[in-house]
């Protein structure tokens, strides 16, 4: 099925895991700006460097240059469907990628800031496979190793409280307006984040 989603919704609020199963339910490509940005750090390019000292503090970072990298990705990879998680979150992108692609739907996943804090101070990420797993909600089998592939897991450095509240407040001034955005656009669901992933899987099937 060709189909082109955004996911919207706080940091931590389990985009990622949705975004997952979506794939594998639609056999659509799942792509993570977080995960794209992380691979330019991590291979040490030019944008790689630039765009560092922004993530290390929780911010967003430019709009203009994240954008751009965002949208060629788009382009040379998946022009036809996409599962897009973390992107837009500037009113900016979000009329830059309708510029570019008709989005069909957008899936706001809500979840109160109380919540967030302690999902994200409590998780682990897998460096091979980018599994996440959380110290107490979602432990993995064997104490700092990936379920999935045995590889090694992580506390991430921006995953502590001070720049979780810092992201909580960009996403507030920054990613709403994009909620806002498509709203208007009448491309709007929202469903309920804060409960168990099943359920707010099988909500989003069935805006779908």
């Amino acid at each position: 099925m060709a189909m082109k989603l955004v996911l919207i919704g706080p940091p931590g609020s389990g985009k990622g895991t949705q975004a997952s199963r979506l794939r594998e339910r639609f056999g659509i490509p799942h792509l993570s700006s977080g995960d794209i940005l992380r691979a330019q750090v991590a291979e040490g390019t030019e944008f790689g460097k630039k765009i560092k000292q922004y993530m290390d503090r929780g911010e967003i970072g430019p709009a203009e240059l994240i954008t751009e990298v965002i949208l060629d990705h788009l382009g040379r990879t998946c022009p036809d469907g996409f599962i897009l998680d973390g992107f837009p979150r500037t009113l900016y992108q979000a009329e830059k990628l309708s510029e570019s692609h008709a989005i069909n739907a957008t899936i706001l996943i809500d979840v109160p800031e109380k919540e967030i804090i302690s999902r994200i101070s409590g998780r682990l990420s897998c460096r091979k496979c980018n599994s996440i797993y959380h110290s107490t909600n979602k432990p993995p089998r064997q104490e700092n190793v990936c379920d999935a592939c045995g590889g090694p897991l992580f506390h991430r450095q921006d995953d502590n409280e001070e720049t979780i509240l810092n992201r909580m407040r960009v996403y507030n001034k920054e990613t709403r307006p994009v909620v806002d955005f498509y709203r208007k656009a009448g491309q709007l669901h929202a469903v309920n984040g804060a409960r168990d992933a099943d359920s707010i899987f099988a909500d989003i099937i069935t805006l779908l």
